[in-house]
């Protein structure tokens, strides 16, 4: 039996993954910090991903892995020109800074045959929107980091496989926090268009990691058929 570890999974995307990755018959251990809210028969294991020490911590009480899925996230409306420099950093250590460093730790716990990891990224990692701001920016860095890494892997001879995916508008608490003090913007797009959900964001993740043995999906953008950019 495989063992996966998604962060971020006791909300949104990454609840819906480790959902999946369970019926998938796999052990799914949840790294977050309200591991009250983990689906059932997820492993729990309490971590904020703004410390370093909490995340080392918890990777060293792991004994193997085959799956890291890095799903945490974080979006603030901070622009370039006004947003609070907290925002930023928040924002990064959190999309960045914390997946690279799981991602790097996972690398030591997985099998000699290569394991899998899985970024989440965003469509606002592709094409910046108007208000994109400095969340865009992060997520084009997760992106470069997933090249980065396989690129990394390859000349190291690792058969570990890097995919990286990004949805465009899902219908998750993200969301609220993005579009705090602009509730009426956010009402809007909800009656302009209807969202994935994330389950479907899901279904493909589950796809991606349940993929053949020497099939390595690197990028996938996917939109909500009514999302327009």
């Amino acid at each position: 039996m495989k063992t996966a570890l998604v962060t971020g999974a006791s909300s949104g995307i990454g609840r819906a993954i480790a959902e999946g990755l369970l019926t998938a018959g796999m052990e799914v251990i949840g790294l977050c910090r309200s591991i009250e809210n983990l689906p059932d028969g997820v492993t729990p294991l309490r971590c904020d991903l703004l410390e370093v020490e909490e995340i080392e911590a918890a990777f060293s009480s792991l004994e193997k892995l085959d799956i890291l899925v890095n799903s945490a996230g974080l979006a603030h409306h901070a622009g370039l020109m006004d947003g609070k420099p907290a925002l930023w950093e928040e924002m990064w250590r959190i999309n960045v800074h914390a997946l690279a460093l799981c991602s790097q730790l996972a690398l030591s716990r997985f099998p000699k045959s290569g394991g899998h990891i899985l970024n989440l990224s965003s469509m606002s990692g592709h094409r910046v929107p108007p208000t994109g701001g400095f969340y865009a920016s992060t997520k084009f860095a997760v992106r470069a980091i997933s090249e980065a890494l396989r690129s990394e892997l390859k000349t190291a001879d690792d058969r570990t496989r890097v995919s990286c995916l990004s949805p465009g508008f899902v219908d998750t608490p993200l969301l609220d926090i993005y579009f705090a003090g602009r509730e009426d913007a956010l009402a809007k797009t909800r009656e302009s268009i209807e969202m994935l959900t994330p389950e479907a964001v899901a279904a493909t993740a589950i796809h991606i990691l349940t993929s053949p043995e020497g099939v390595e999906i690197n990028d996938v953008l996917m939109r909500s058929a009514d999302q327009a950019v």
